[in-house]
């Protein structure tokens, strides 16, 4: 299968940093050419792109803010024109607000569906009617099976990223498969260190946090298979049977 991946390229939102630059090494390392969207990271994604070409494959950088439809409705069309072809596309550009039930306002509410739901299902559904098959990976959360009282917003648009996995992966079959991988305790958020995620660590079956290469190896299991759709890997530790089970609370 590595084989067939060879030469294919792929484009992965948010691929300058984290989870998204991982995934994007991972995929140069199969012989996979990508496109790295960014929107501020300018620099982050020059460098990630030089060193995607130093595995020798072909790389591009496109900017395009989410949040400015007239900038995204053209992402695919523009990866297509500057790469040739795309066969792969990975949804994995997020915001992550912090956003209580009790301070999350329409304004914030908007901004989190826009980016984390409705962006990945219009860029899905452009690749499904330019391009008609191929694979489609979306990033999830492993909090979908209870609750994130401290990002509502976020866990909101989420839940409706998931549903819309489903739709797709029916919707698009047999040229298209689209499945997802929930990522869990992997990284401290932007603005925090390491020991933020070390306090959590009891919370995870496993009792250690994850890697980001851990949730770039599923995106490339998922997109190596060809008789998987409408799947979610839960790349957590086990830490979403507790949430499965209980549900966090609030208080």
């Amino acid at each position: 299968m590595q084989a067939a991946l060879k030469g294919k390229t792929a484009l992965v939102t948010g691929g300058a940093k984290r989870i998204g630059r991982e995934t994007a090494l991972v995929l140069a390392d199969l012989g996979i050419n990508v496109i790295v969207h960014f929107n501020r990271s300018d620099s982050e994604a020059r460098q990630l792109t030089e060193e995607l070409r130093r595995k020798g494959v072909n790389a591009w950088m496109i900017q395009a803010d989410f949040r400015r439809p007239d900038e995204y409705s053209a992402l695919i069309s523009h990866a297509r024109q500057v790469a040739g072809a795309l066969d792969i596309l990975i949804n994995n550009a997020s915001i992550f607000p912090v956003e209580t039930i009790a301070d999350l306002d329409w304004s914030g509410l908007s901004a989190n569906m826009e980016v984390n739901a409705w962006v990945p299902f219009a860029l899905s559904r452009q690749f499904a009617q330019e391009i008609g098959h191929g694979k489609i990976v979306n990033l999830h959360d492993s909090r979908l099976m209870g609750f994130d009282w401290t990002h509502t917003g976020y866990i909101l648009s989420k839940h409706v990223l998931a549903a819309v996995t489903r739709m797709m992966a029916l919707q698009y079959a047999p040229g298209i498969t689209v499945n997802a991988v929930a990522p869990g305790l992997i990284l401290p958020p932007p603005d925090k260190n390491e020991s933020y995620i070390e306090k959590m660590v009891h919370t995870v079956p496993l009792k250690k946090h994850g890697d980001p290469s851990d949730i770039a190896e599923a995106v490339a299991f998922l997109i190596r298979s060809d008789f998987i759709t409408g799947n979610v890997i839960y790349v957590d530790g086990g830490r979403h049977l507790h949430e499965y089970g209980d549900g966090p609370r609030p208080h």
